[in-house]
């Protein structure tokens, strides 16, 4: 069970990165039947520190708290900085227990000092992708995605990436519903779909998103459609192969895959809600049968419609 949550303050930290950490952890949700979690900002030397801004944060927590804390949050910093090496020890101490450790962007960086990313894969920032593979090579790093989980380390990319590695972990531990209402209250989506690569610099065919904004919100209204690409085309008024190429620019991903993941989003909010049947919501979400969902959650989540249920189901209430 996810409960306690510390976030390391490095000096030089970049604020953005750190606040949010803050944002999905540190907030009492109570009161929106959302999570709350015992959080902690803590410092291998207690006091003010840094940001790479210009002003300090001032942090009174020493390591201590990290001991039994449930996840680890590790926010961007200084790529070359040194690490103390007290900060090192809790993140190794953090994943030798089985407790959860997130880094984000530049933050994948200690990880990699601290040895945790040895065997595993990772990402970060797409600026600082080569120079993680460079200088850790024990770790397989992806360029192309938000996040990556690996064990219970979880590497997020740049900036606004660390909000979906976050959600993702409360999604995992507490359910889509949880992460929701915390997606909710930030005003941003619960689950982006797509990757790095839709943010950095290269010619896309001119295209705004509000071009697709109508059919997004048709599609998210008809998932028990059989929603084509010549439908969506259709819809949209493009052919389909200008629809296919422009939803990719858009999105970062295909339509089927979009539409998957929606699928699989509105599936897991029944089953947490609701008592319908499995062939039901299979119906309802657009999977058609109860075996096509099935196949689809352990594929993408790695569990079956029944165990999530049995998971999640009774923490609506």
């Amino acid at each position: 069970m996810l409960e306690k949550v510390v976030c390391l303050a490095l000096p030089q930290m970049a604020p953005f990165e750190f606040g949010v950490i803050c944002e999905v952890f540190g907030i009492d949700r109570s009161a929106m039947n959302g999570p709350t979690f015992d959080f902690h900002v803590i410092a291998a030397e207690p006091g003010p520190i840094p940001t790479k801004l210009g002003f300090d944060i001032v942090v009174h927590e020493d390591l201590s708290a990290a001991a039994d804390a449930d996840l680890v949050a590790v926010p961007a910093a200084l790529i070359g900085e040194t690490p103390h090496p007290e900060v090192l020890r809790v993140v190794r101490e953090a994943v030798e227990r089985g407790a959860w450790v997130m880094s984000v962007c530049s933050g994948a960086f200690i990880l990699g000092e601290a040895g945790v990313l040895d065997g595993r894969r990772s990402t970060t920032h797409w600026m600082y992708t080569d120079q993680l593979a460079d200088r850790f090579p024990g770790t397989d790093v992806d360029p192309d995605v938000l996040f990556v989980q690996d064990g219970k380390v979880v590497t997020g990319a740049g900036t606004a990436a660390g909000i979906d590695a976050a959600l993702h972990i409360v999604r995992t531990e507490l359910g889509a519903t949880a992460a929701n209402i915390v997606a909710r209250r930030m005003v941003v989506p619960p689950q982006r779909d797509g990757g790095q690569s839709q943010y950095i610099a290269t010619p896309v065919p001119e295209c705004t998103s509000d071009s697709f904004a109508v059919v997004t919100e048709w599609m998210l209204e008809n998932l028990d459609r059989d929603l084509t690409v010549d439908v969506l085309a259709r819809k949209a008024l493009m052919s389909s192969r200008t629809f296919a190429r422009r939803f990719r620019a858009e999105t970062g991903t295909t339509p089927a895959a979009w539409l998957n993941r929606q699928r699989l989003l509105r599936a897991q909010q029944l089953l947490e809600s609701s008592d319908l049947t499995l062939e039901e919501i299979a119906r309802e979400t657009g999977f058609g049968a109860a075996a096509v969902m099935r196949h689809h959650f352990v594929k993408v989540l790695q569990t079956t419609p029944t165990a999530y249920r049995r998971t999640f189901g009774a923490r609506v209430a």
